[in-house]
């Protein structure tokens, strides 16, 4: 194969290199005009069908979406950069690209120089324009203005008031004024103007000052430091990771931010499979507010807004502690030309507690294990929300994926001396916070000690007294099961097909899911396995029916399961912007395919239920929710008995210290 250019990647699944993202421009241009916008320039991930063989034959190719805001069309485009070619354009009809970066800012500056917009502000008080934010909220599919054409690239501005240039910029809204722009032409279309009340003079409003040097601090903290002395217990290669006996890639996408890739622990000198590829896939937002000026919110961070692409770049000693590495995330602009986000990764150890302990209380003898887990971090600001998304592993082979939610939250007004409804809450003197929730849909492709995976429900049932046996199938005597009335089991139950598949969490009974591999099984004789366990979680409110719920399908259930195929990476299609609904798992899952024997995919889908409350403001202190992945039957004991007590850890490097004189020897012998 002739090769035009040299890639600076190690292996087929590294993100794009800026040099890549460059030649796939430049081979993009000769087929778009000027004005046309690069939404986004990534990897076109190759197929597990490619990664079977050998890394090195693996074509490097490039996806891109591109919108033209003069047609008003939309375009997907594959690259070849190993041949500096264009392998495909196709013009996708009626999608909407995510909203880009560069459209947050110009959409402002558009709304900014709006006469009729700033006559519906200078209303409610709005003196300086120049300390007013507008945020271009995603238009959803329902309550636009009659006569706003939904065929257009829209999205639905709202307004906050800023006391200075370093004010809180989401403390202060403007309610009542809703601004619609056109992205294409970058035009407001309309502004909708709900009228002024006493509830939405912005002269009520009080600051809510945040940063530190607003406030006074607390002078009782002392420092806490992390140090290791030694460096990390890690290995890094590129994007490779090894960390006690797990084996990873850090991967990277502009619409899902980190990604897994390859995720497998080293067992008696084989790396296992357990996860081929790992993500955030997507959210939705919903807010339970009737009112008017509220009650249209509904966004999808991951696939209107590119939540990779609203990453921040992490610092030390805040986001962080102790040792760390960065992965920076390369991306592309709306010009196509190379952005790049440094320290949009960080990997780091902490500790966690104690990891196991048992104490001998006849030999006096106790052992115990420090707990230190590697966490994989990025985190995201859309608009007024902050996320965290972490991955953590664990000693004992389980991992885990977990959201911190802060920032500020949505906001709106209510008159003074006035209470909020219920269907929202007060924050502050005349200031509320809509009832929300948000649902985050995890992909997890999963590769169980290879493809070939079932998948199991496990719960509680409790046995009836007496000799006249049980409802459900059980392999025991059927006589005198529950004499004393306190027996109950677990009960599996495999789920063969994607209409089986579709559940919510039942804390009462314990449930949680388990993949299995039925070829591969450990000393016990019991098929080799990691189950699903959820924590936290809601059931959605959005009625049936309705818009929000409709282009939202995936948070009816909490787990769904699919056979793996490469086209079906997103719960809710490839576009939601102003998609009325249908796509994504509910489509994909009327076929009802075989679960039975498949390469699975399990679609996690996480809610979090958000009742504001004054203790949120000006910032809300984190709300935490996750899951985790235990091993079930994948090992033949606890993998964590080898962890060696602190003691241990302390006795060797002062070994090591005595053995040389010269503190740099030590580094050297590493």
């Amino acid at each position: 194969m002739a090769t035009e250019m040299e890639s600076a990647v190690d292996h087929p699944l590294d993100p794009l290199a800026p040099e890549e993202i460059e030649a796939a421009r430049e081979i993009l241009e000769t087929r778009v005009d000027e004005p046309t916008r690069y939404v986004k320039i990534v990897l076109d991930e190759p197929s597990k069908d490619e990664l079977r063989g050998d890394d090195t034959s693996v074509a490097r190719r490039a996806f891109a979406i591109l919108r033209d805001p003069v047609e008003k069309t939309t375009y997907e485009a594959v690259v070849s950069l190993d041949d500096a070619e264009l392998i495909s354009w196709e013009e996708v009809e009626g999608a909407q690209p995510s909203i880009t970066l560069e459209e947050f800012d110009v959409c402002e500056e558009t709304v900014k120089a709006n006469e009729e917009w700033r006559e519906a502000v200078a209303k409610r008080g709005v003196e300086n324009f120049d300390l007013a934010i507008v945020d271009p909220w995603s238009a959803g599919h329902h309550f636009v203005p009659d006569g706003v054409d939904t065929d257009r690239r829209l999205a639905h501005g709202m307004t906050w008031i800023r006391t200075s240039e370093e004010d809180n910029g989401y403390a202060r809204p403007i309610d009542g004024v809703h601004v619609w722009v056109d992205l294409d032409d970058m035009e407001v279309v309309e502004v909708v103007d709900n009228g002024v009340t006493e509830s939405n003079v912005v002269d009520n409003l009080e600051d809510a000052p945040y940063r530190a040097e607003d406030r006074d601090l607390r002078t009782d903290l002392k420092p806490y430091n992390v140090d290791q002395p030694e460096g990390p217990s890690w290995s890094i290669e590129g994007r490779k990771v090894e960390w006690q006996n797990w084996h990873l890639r850090v991967g990277w996408t502009q619409r899902e931010g980190l990604v897994l890739h390859d995720v497998g622990y080293e067992d008696d000198g084989e790396v296992r499979s357990i996860i081929n590829r790992a993500s955030c896939a997507e959210m939705a937002v919903p807010y339970g507010e009737r009112d008017p000026n509220h009650n249209w919110k509904n966004a999808f961070d991951v696939g209107e807004y590119n939540i990779g692409r609203l990453a921040n770049s992490l610092t030390e000693g805040c986001d962080c502690l102790g040792y760390m590495h960065y992965f920076d995330a390369v991306m592309n602009d709306t010009d196509g030309e190379v952005n790049t986000i440094p320290n949009a990764v960080c990997l780091h150890e902490e500790d966690y507690g104690t990891l196991w302990k048992h104490t001998n209380w006849r030999t006096e003898n106790t052992e115990v294990r420090r707990n230190r887990r590697l966490v994989i971090s990025f985190v995201a600001t859309v608009g007024n929300y902050d996320y965290q998304f972490n991955w953590y592993l664990y000693q004992d082979g389980s991992m885990e994926g977990q959201v911190r939610l802060t920032g500020v939250d949505s906001n709106g007004l209510v008159a003074p001396g006035e209470d909020a409804s219920g269907f929202a809450e007060m924050l502050a003197p005349g200031v509320k916070g809509m009832i929300h929730q948000h649902f985050f849909n995890f992909r997890l492709d999963m590769d169980v000690d290879g493809g070939e995976n079932e998948l199991y429900r496990v719960e509680n049932q409790t046995v009836p007294v007496g000799p006249d046996g049980v409802q459900n199938e059980w392999p025991g005597e059927d006589t005198d099961l529950n004499p004393a009335g306190q027996a109950f089991y677990a009960e599996r139950t495999q789920l063969k097909s994607e209409q089986e598949a579709q559940e919510l969490t039942d804390p009462h009974k314990g449930r949680y899911w388990q993949v299995v591999n039925p070829n591969e099984t450990n000393k016990l004789d019991k098929p080799t396995g990691y189950k699903l366990m959820p924590g936290e979680n809601v059931e959605a409110c959005a009625q049936p029916g309705s818009s929000v719920h409709e282009r939202s399908t995936f948070i009816d259930n909490h787990i769904w399961a699919t056979p793996y195929d490469e086209d079906e990476r997103f719960p809710a299609g490839e576009y939601p912007n102003q998609n009325p609904g249908g796509d994504g798992l509910p489509a994909w899952t009327e076929a009802d395919r075989s679960l039975d024997g498949e390469d699975l995919v399990l679609w996690y889908t996480l809610g979090v239920n958000h009742i504001t409350r004054p203790e949120d403001w000006p910032i809300l202190p984190a709300r935490i929710s996750g899951f985790k992945l235990e091993p079930v039957n994948f090992f033949d004991e606890n993998p964590s008995m080898d962890v060696p007590p602190e003691h241990a850890i302390k006795d060797v490097q002062q070994r090591r210290e005595q053995k040389y004189d010269d503190p740099d020897d030590v580094a050297a012998d590493d």
